[in-house]
């Protein structure tokens, strides 16, 4: 019953970190272009934070690319690490069923605490 719960508590687990990941990685809006006609470049519809402007640090634009690259692989790793656990969660279930079927006890506590230990990871790393 234990492993069962363990197990359960696995899953919701991994519904929360899809839920907080995908609300995490929502888009990102346009960059905004200063209007033909207006500023001091003559209206070349330059990007409205300075960037492409003699003079101004590209800084902020580099740092906020690389923000959202180290955000995708983040993604990308949770989606993976959520799909082995579905995948986990799966065998065990099977095990489980298994030895109902044959009426001997199965020793699956080996297969809940790597669930454990693979939600607890995934949770640490949806806080940040």
């Amino acid at each position: 019953m234990r492993i069962l719960l363990k197990a359960g508590m696995a899953t919701l687990v991994i519904g929360a970190a899809t839920g907080i990941a995908s609300a995490q990685m929502g888009g990102v809006p346009p960059i905004q272009t200063v209007p033909q006609g207006s500023g001091r470049n003559g209206g070349m519809g330059m990007p409205a934070d300075g960037r492409g402007i003699p003079g101004m640090d590209p800084l902020p634009h580099m740092e906020e690319q690389q923000a959202r690259s180290r955000n995708s692989e983040r993604q990308k790793k949770l989606v993976a690490d959520t799909d082995r656990l579905l995948v986990l969660i799966a065998d065990l279930k099977r095990q489980i069923e298994q030895a109902d079927k044959d009426g001997q006890p199965v020793d699956v506590t080996k297969k809940a605490e790597e669930i454990e230990k693979l939600a607890k990871s995934v949770k640490e790393r949806m806080k940040g």
